[in-house]
């Protein structure tokens, strides 16, 4: 349902700007700086940055694809990058730290985080299969969201963060160093690829939905520095309606998707790219509905781990209103 409805506001959209009575022309001159990590959360803009490179764009954007969030974050505090996809605990933790610095534009991921084990060592069926088990779990977000699923399910396990990042921990397992870990796509299909043994057991989006409210489990998202919502509110509306078209042309053609995913540095590897869509849940979530999923996300957060989005709760000052 999210993505025919990711489909539908991407045009919702489009028609409105058609419709409605004109509103200030976006200044096809201002430079637009924005900053996508590779991987899942960039995987939407692919389209975006490819028609840009074109000339195809409204605005005149500066694309940077990075592969720390915390580069991301610095150079939106210091005024570098001007609109960012980030993890959406990351998004939350900034808004607390920069006392309202960056608002949240749209929701871009829904659950990407996977429960892989060697099929040839272990077989798990539930959660409660994991009682006793070490688990490694990539450090940040997919290790706060784990522990909130072992949390509801009531399972004594070890979370093992020792592979901080995803790729890293991706290597162990494909290599057999390890025998079950949490990862995200695509690392699970480069996994999977390279070790036959290797079996996603459990998907954490249906395990999530099980015991908390459909379509809390929000992962990634796009924010923008509030100061330039507030100087450049045309080029905010520009950008999150081709933004929208981006990402339904990803969901919609996958396999041209993912040849502009590998063009673009999104991601270096195309068929793989492809093959993982289908389990990426991208989305466009915009307005009250991604006010309520996001908040209810946060929510349990601070429930397991208050620090992993910045102490507190975001108040109603970090949603986009448009």
């Amino acid at each position: 349902m999210k993505r025919i409805l990711t489909t539908l506001l991407a045009l919702a959209l489009c028609l409105g700007v058609c419709s409605c009575a004109k509103g200030p022309e976006a200044d096809r001159d201002l430079t637009v700086n924005v900053m996508v990590l590779n991987g899942t959360t960039g995987f939407g803009m692919a389209k975006l940055i490819a028609d840009s490179g074109q000339d195809k764009a409204r605005l005149n954007y500066a694309f940077d694809v990075e592969t720390d969030a915390s580069n991301v974050t610095a150079a939106l505090i210091d005024g570098g990058c001007d609109i960012a996809a980030l993890p959406t605990n990351a998004a939350a933790a900034m808004y607390n730290k920069t006392q309202g610095g960056v608002q949240l534009l749209a929701l871009n991921t829904l659950g990407v985080l996977y429960l892989v084990v060697n099929g040839d060592a272990l077989t798990v069926q539930s959660m409660a299969d994991l009682e006793g088990m070490t688990v490694y779990v990539p450090a940040q977000n997919p290790t706060f969201l784990f522990r909130a699923l072992c949390d509801a399910a009531e399972v004594d396990v070890t979370v093992d963060d020792s592979y901080a990042q995803p790729a890293d921990l991706r290597t162990a397992l494909a290599a057999g160093e390890v025998d079950i870990a949490v990862l995200p796509e695509p690392m699970v299909t480069i996994a999977c690829a390279a070790n036959e043994s290797l079996v996603p057991a459990l998907d954490l989006t249906a395990q999530w939905e099980q015991v908390y409210p459909e379509g809390s489990l929000v992962q990634g998202c796009v924010v923008a520095r509030t100061g330039f919502i507030q100087e450049h509110p045309a080029e905010t509306a520009a950008f999150l309606e081709e933004y929208g078209a981006s990402i339904a042309y990803a969901q919609d053609e996958p396999e041209e998707a993912a040849k502009l995913i590998e063009q673009t540095g999104i991601f270096t590897n195309a068929a793989v790219a492809e093959k993982a869509l289908p389990r990426c849940n991208l989305c466009f979530i915009t307005g009250d509905e991604m006010r309520g999923d996001m908040d209810r996300f946060l929510q349990i957060l601070y429930g397991v781990a208050p620090e992993s989005i910045g102490g507190t709760v975001p108040d109603e000052g970090f949603y986009y209103k448009g």
